[in-house]
């Protein structure tokens, strides 16, 4: 019998995680009128994801096992590439300016609006992560979060904040 690989024991925890999750969104009790879309739908679509997530995970083929000298000069490598990195481009660095964008994105979502906010914050991340082909990014942006918005408030009738813009 082999050994499971650390993937596999995270996959594990996934899915058991996931299978209390779905339990929990089966008690979700259905609205006494009918509508198209039910509370519960969302969570269950979320629970069924992450099990599949999971599944994926335990079924990945792990990566090559590198010898313990391979491993440190890979590590010395990558520091030594961190440090040329400008401060801001650095992997901590961006972690801290992408946790600053949400924390701006949820103080900005009711005076902006839902689809001001979220354009400014997929657009801006998107440049700060590297892409610049702009144009692009803001099509895409934009598509995506006017598709979100249309289907929330318009099928589903979520009130989001409008902001700034009339609709």
């Amino acid at each position: 019998m082999t050994r499971l690989n650390t993937n596999q024991w995270l996959a594990l925890i996934i899915a058991v995680f996931a299978a209390a999750y779905l339990w929990m969104a089966w008690q979700i009790p259905s609205f006494p009128l009918p509508r198209p879309v039910d509370s519960d739908l969302f969570p269950k679509v979320l629970g069924f994801t992450l099990l599949a997530l999971a599944a994926l995970l335990f079924f990945e083929r792990p990566a090559e096992v590198v010898s313990d000298d391979e491993e440190a000069d890979a590590a010395a490598q990558e520091a030594q590439e961190d440090a040329a990195r400008p401060l801001l481009l650095r992997p901590w660095s961006r972690v801290v300016v992408t946790s600053l964008a949400i924390v701006a994105y949820a103080l900005l979502l009711v005076p902006f609006g839902f689809v001001l906010a979220s354009t400014l914050l997929g657009f801006g991340l998107s440049w700060y992560y590297g892409y610049r082909r702009h144009a692009i990014n803001l099509a895409v942006s934009l598509g995506v979060v006017l598709t979100l918005y249309l289907t929330l408030t318009r099928a589903m009738g979520v009130y989001l904040p409008t902001g700034l813009l009339p609709f």
